[in-house]
């Protein structure tokens, strides 16, 4: 699946290995240890995708809803947005940089395939917010600042999904894949369904982000394009992004950060 930084890659997609360089026989490399189904629904269609970004198809169409969405203005929760903004864009670009610049960079890309889960669309948010939070107990408990960022789409073959950016060190890798599908389980009530989640290095081996920074941090870019892919035309334009897809209807918020790399945390970062 890897690929000289030059070549382009087969298109796949919804998956998260993104490889610019080192080809390999097999997925990841690490010193970490390793760690009733209902019937088939119709496979997602795939369609292409650029930047040396090689991602796996995420699953089947959805069952019915799981989990209710959540209330209050603060939430949005019932605000209906079909495409990412500038503000956002730029919000998004600039938590990565401090992430980066707080020593917790984005090593890993998780894509899960809210309504192949049966989560209903009005409820994603909701089931987004329970999967980082499960994550950022994971890492705390392990001594790791949970770091990460997320957006939401949605389309035709698709459904509602989210791309999630997240910070998780080597030697936790192992235990994440352990426990990441039991989240799952327990956010929709209902047992795993294959290709659901997908969950992949940036830059395809554990560590590249120590071991080789510039290639981790081209792979890094090409994430995050990707990532940034369902902007509005006109977001597009102001920041120069070459990849744009319908991002869908999407209920409720559409991206979201963690707080040490939000926009207050980056003031006061500036002002310190």
């Amino acid at each position: 699946m890897l690929a000289a930084m030059r070549a382009p890659l087969n298109d796949q997609r919804h998956g998260c290995a993104l490889k610019l360089h080192r080809p390999a026989k097999s997925g990841e490399v690490s010193k970490a240890p390793h760690a009733p189904v209902p019937p088939a629904n119709p496979p997602l269609l795939e369609t292409g995708m650029a930047l040396a970004i090689s991602y796996l198809s995420l699953g089947e169409a959805a069952l019915s809803p799981a989990i209710p969405g959540r209330g209050g203005a603060h939430n949005h929760a019932t605000r209906e947005s079909h495409a990412l903004t500038a503000s956002q864009i730029a919000n998004l670009r600039a938590a990565t940089r401090h992430a980066a610049a707080i020593g917790l960079p984005f090593t890993r890309m998780i894509t899960i395939h809210w309504e192949a889960a049966g989560v209903a669309l009005e409820a994603m948010v909701a089931a987004t917010g329970r999967f980082v939070d499960l994550l950022s107990k994971m890492l705390s408990r392990h001594g790791c600042r949970a770091t990460w960022l997320w957006v939401h789409e949605n389309g035709d073959n698709k459904g509602g999904h989210c791309h999630l950016l997240a910070h998780v060190p080597p030697a936790l890798v192992a235990r994440l894949t352990r426990l990441q599908r039991g989240w799952l389980r327990r956010i929709t009530g209902r047992s795993y369904r294959a290709r659901v989640i997908c969950s992949r290095p940036i830059g395809g081996l554990l560590g590249i982000e120590m071991t080789n920074a510039p290639l981790h941090a081209a792979n890094l870019e090409a994430a995050l394009a990707y990532v940034l892919k369902g902007a509005c035309p006109a977001a597009a334009k102001i920041h120069h992004l070459e990849r744009v897809e319908a991002g869908g209807r999407i209920i409720g918020k559409r991206c979201g950060t963690s707080q040490n790399i939000g926009v207050l945390a980056r003031k006061l970062e500036t002002t310190a």
